[in-house]
């Protein structure tokens, strides 16, 4: 069991423990637990099984959690969880995943009306049952319809960061398995989508044969679906992600990467150009109508050349015109991560962050970064020790003396991720934020406003003289919820006119901007940063996947401001 499964366990232990009104302090130990359960570098499975002992030398890791932790190596669960679960069904636990709906909501539905399934709540808002329990009313029960709506729509759903490393391990399984050329990822995790739903793997060589054969022995399989000589498919893990293997002839695997690659409406486009100009597509090449005579399939670029095509990255394969801009020589040369020069959002101890300032520096100097900006919350963000005036203004001075002694080998930026208040102020005095290389406002209360004031809101932050990047700019939390609404070309042309830019916040809950929002606000003039969110120096590593957000929005390293030099960027940074 890795750390994450054993994360999860102790965080839906501290829901139910909320759910149940057990002591706050107790709750906050097992979600403290958690978050250094999830960030720690090694297994603790395998520390649980050669030196328990070592499991308390963790911070936030006490006796009755790594006496939980080793019972969870042993079993899978652990005594006080398995308490809870006889008391509160393990639906109860879904409910949780529904937007507007908290621990305490969750105990009052359970106590009045024994609530513990998401089909129970949709029923009792459709009924009009909640809006007579305390502090609940109509409006409520509406969101949480739209919530429960967005919900069974992402049901079946993995996280972008979570499809990748399920490919990388099992990637790992398979090198040893020798006569294998490549194994290919396809499909949604290619493309880089937010969410992916399945994953697909095509393997070639003269005994690709014998890759479908190991696959079936993979550890983590729960449900073996299929094996074949050709294609191999079961379900992984916990999760229960569905994997497809296939093993294909070299002389077709640029036809079966173009076809499994997708989208669907990409490839039915394209399915009828080929048609236009005399050919049939398919998985297994592409071939002339009138004889039937294969003309390309070993490579994707053959394919798409024939067509008359230049190669369009995956990224862009959503039929959202890529394929006339590839006919018409005008597909943009995209931002790649080997562009990227720093990280500009990043949390340390000084807030919630999980490693010193000096840690941080040290994890982005050996990603080969020029620069780090450190942008610890704001004091709004109580309950994260956001910073006050008197403490930014010190971690101002303290950054500045690092970046003069010149012995950290990276250029740091005092930043904050200053919190943008219900009435659009900022939450830090004007003379504290002056004193700062980088300012990101961020949203992260008041999400439920109607989309009117949402958008005053944004326009009076935009009007402070210090801010640099709206953060994560729709608050979304992939999987989980709704991003709030607003006019995003009012806000986006605002802020192209204040030379104020959008983040790409690469953290894999978030993945905010997306797409659509990037190709609008690129062309309403704006311009952007790729930023990780970073609470610990392993989310460094995440940026890759705000790269791959920028490249599915057709963004240029021009585009991006973190692709400049230090001294580019301090000019790029200037307001006015």
């Amino acid at each position: 069991m890795d750390n994450r499964e054993i994360a999860r366990l102790l965080a839906e232990t501290a829901d139910l423990m909320e759910i149940a009104g057990e002591d706050a302090f107790r709750v906050r130990s097992f979600r403290n637990g958690a978050a250094a359960v999830e960030n720690y570098p090694e297994n603790l499975c395998e520390i649980a099984a050669t030196n328990p002992r070592r499991l308390t030398d963790i911070p936030g890791i006490g006796k009755s959690l790594a006496a939980a932790i080793q019972e969870i190596c042993r079993r899978g669960s652990f005594e006080r969880r398995d308490q809870l679960l006889a008391k509160y069904p393990p639906t109860a636990l879904e409910l949780l995943k529904i937007q507007g709906l908290g621990p305490k909501t969750i105990a009052l539905l359970w106590e009045h009306y024994r609530v513990s399934t998401v089909d129970d709540l949709e029923r009792l808002c459709k009924e009009q049952k909640l809006r007579v329990l305390p502090r609940m009313g109509p409006k409520l029960e509406e969101k949480i319809l739209r919530s429960i709506t967005h919900y069974r729509q992402s049901a079946g759903r993995f996280l972008l960061s979570f499809a990748d490393e399920t490919c990388r391990q099992i990637l790992e399984f398979l090198a040893p398995v020798e006569g294998i050329e490549r194994i290919t990822p396809a499909g949604s995790l290619r493309r880089g989508k937010e969410t992916v739903g399945d994953l697909d793997l095509l393997v070639t060589g003269p005994n690709a044969s014998a890759a479908l054969d190991r696959f079936t022995q993979y550890p983590d399989i729960v449900e073996l679906l299929s094996h074949g000589s050709n294609k191999a498919s079961a379900k992984i893990g916990p999760q229960a992600i569905q994997v497809d293997i296939r093993a294909l002839p070299s002389d077709s695997y640029g036809a079966a990467l173009q076809y499994f690659t997708g989208s669907k409406e990409h490839n039915i486009a394209l399915r009828n150009r080929a048609l236009k100009l005399g050919y049939s597509l398919s998985e297994y090449g592409l071939f002339t109508l009138k004889d039937e005579r294969k003309v390309a399939g070993r490579t994707e670029e053959e394919i798409y050349e024939r067509l008359g095509l230049a190669w369009i990255p995956p990224e862009l394969r959503e039929n959202q015109g890529e394929i006339e801009a590839a006919a018409e020589g005008r597909l943009p040369d995209l931002v790649r991560f080997d562009q990227i020069r720093g990280d500009l959002h990043a949390h340390t101890t000084e807030s919630d962050g999980r490693a010193t300032l000096e840690e941080m520096a040290q994890a982005a100097r050996a990603l080969g970064y020029s620069y780090l900006a450190i942008t610890d919350h704001s004091k709004a963000l109580a309950m994260a020790n956001g910073l006050d005036e008197t403490r930014v203004i010190a971690f101002a001075r303290k950054v500045r003396e690092l970046n003069a002694r010149g012995d950290l080998g990276i250029r740091l930026l005092a930043g904050i991720e200053c919190d943008i208040r219900r009435d659009g102020t900022m939450d830090l005095a004007d003379d504290a934020l002056a004193e700062l290389d980088i300012v990101i406002g961020s949203i992260h209360s008041y999400m439920n406003l109607e989309p009117a004031e949402m958008t005053d809101r944004l326009l009076r932050a935009l009007e402070s003289p210090y801010l640099h990047v709206l953060g994560h700019p729709t608050g979304r939390l992939l999987l989980a919820r709704e991003g709030y609404a607003y006019d995003f070309e009012r806000v986006a042309q605002e802020a192209a006119r204040r030379n104020v830019a959008f983040e790409i916040n690469a953290s894999p809950e978030r993945l905010d901007l997306y797409d659509v929002r990037l190709r609008a606000a690129k062309a309403l003039g704006c311009r952007f940063v790729i930023a990780t969110d970073a609470h610990h120096p392993r989310h460094l590593e995440y940026m890759r996947y705000g790269v791959m957000m920028a490249r599915r929005g057709w963004l240029q390293p021009s585009d991006v401001l973190n692709t400049l030099s230090w001294e580019e960027l301090a000019r790029a940074l200037r307001r006015g």
